[in-house]
């Protein structure tokens, strides 16, 4: 993982001449406060370094460290992943600036890329988004904001954060050159949510979610011993993740049916969601089932995959999912809901087993079916030129504007 200091050192790198190649600078979260979207943005950083020269400002402290549900582990090295040498790393923002901002505009002003990308997952950083886009502006630095989500479902339930969102991500957008989401879900999502005029005189680009396969290199090459079918829920354990579902499924086995498999429920629990461990302390094969209640790192990750032989994401909604990604890049069985814009995710994925939304009786039998099939493995259609043609097209876009 990148060290605070090397990534608050501007380093001054030289990329071969190319008339193709443009000074991106993406924003988004560093590893402090590990997430998705942390991983997210490094990986996209180090696909685009193969094209173009990338820079980097990471928001290294989110929120206060007492609001943030994995407050335990913020800090942690939890991750393998990092930044390319050819990416460079401009700075860092936190959620209270400091003097920051002001070095922030400078270095701008002195670096002039042909773009900002901003991630956009959580309020959280709309108040320093706000003032990039105003820096941006006035250096004549267009903006591009990639959604990953219209709005977290945690803050969707705060009034005033809910509000807060509302009434100023409007003004984000509108001070925006174009916007990327990964489905047409998000964007009907975000029409919805925000208003219908949201998007009415911005360009926007659908691009699907890149790959995850830094997991998958890490992956154990010792073959599985397991005779039993290995099911894997990964991932934050949240309301709207229908983890309880799994059990429930596997409550709906008899035992000769249950006696065919092994769980793995592998997830740091946010939002009080106690339910999904209250299913699992009763579930009457409680025997089949392994629940790591935290965040583990990418080689205990690895591990899980390694030894999966199908994810199943009850979730019921969805925009994107890192786990999801992982599992087609490991080529394993998946099996979900059919809700929002996972459906396009898995569109092209020969391995997705998509079952309605909210019923648990599919999504057992959906699990009974895999098992004679289990072994099967399938390619990943997805990389991240997607996004990149994305954030070309923008840039492009903006020069004829």
């Amino acid at each position: 993982m990148p060290q605070p200091e090397a990534l608050s050192t501007c380093r001054q790198l030289k990329l071969p001449p190319s008339s193709d190649s443009k000074r991106v600078l993406l924003v988004g979260p560093g590893f402090r406060f590990l997430s998705g979207l942390s991983v997210y943005t490094c990986r996209l950083a180090n696909a685009l370094a193969d094209s173009h020269d990338v820079s980097v400002l990471l928001i290294d402290r989110l929120v206060p460290k007492f609001l943030y549900p994995g407050a335990a582990r913020v800090g942690h090295d939890l991750t393998s992943l990092t930044y390319d040498e050819r990416v460079r790393a401009i700075g860092e923002l936190n959620w209270y600036w400091g003097r920051s901002m002001a070095q922030v505009a400078r270095t701008l002003r002195t670096l002039q890329p042909d773009v900002i990308v901003l991630q956009w997952w959580t309020a959280a950083t709309l108040h320093t988004y706000l003032m990039l886009a105003l820096v941006a502006k006035r250096i004549g630095i267009p903006i591009v904001i990639e959604f990953h989500e219209a709005q977290d479902t945690g803050e969707a339930r705060i009034p005033l954060v809910a509000s807060y969102a509302r009434r100023n991500l409007r003004t984000l957008v509108a001070q925006s050159a174009g916007v990327i989401c990964h489905n047409s879900h998000d964007v009907d999502l975000l029409i919805s949510t925000f208003g219908v005029d949201l998007l009415r005189n911005v360009p926007v680009s659908i691009a699907p979610h890149g790959p995850y396969d830094h997991v998958v290199k890490q992956l154990s090459a010792t073959a599985r011993t397991s005779a039993r079918t290995r099911v894997l829920f990964f991932g934050l354990i949240r309301p709207y993740k229908g983890l309880e579902d799994l059990v429930y499924a596997l409550d709906g086995m008899s035992d000769l049916e249950a006696a065919q498999f092994e769980i793995d429920i592998v997830g740091e629990t946010w939002e009080q969601c106690t339910l999904p461990a209250e299913a699992i302390a009763a579930s009457r094969h409680r025997d089949r089932i392994n629940f790591v209640n935290r965040y583990v790192n990418d080689a205990e990750a690895a591990e899980y995959f390694a030894r999966a032989d199908v994810v199943v994401l009850p979730y019921r909604r969805g925009s994107a999912s890192g786990p999801l990604q992982i599992a087609m890049s490991a080529g394993l069985h998946v099996v979900m809901y059919s809700v929002g814009g996972l459906v396009e995710a898995v569109r092209d994925y020969e391995g997705a087993v998509l079952v309605p939304p909210n019923d648990v009786h599919a999504l057992r039998n959906a699990l009974l079916d895999v098992v004679a099939r289990r072994d099967s493995r399938f390619d990943d259609p997805h990389s991240w030129q997607d996004v990149q043609r994305a954030i070309e097209k923008h840039i492009a876009e903006g020069k004829t504007a």
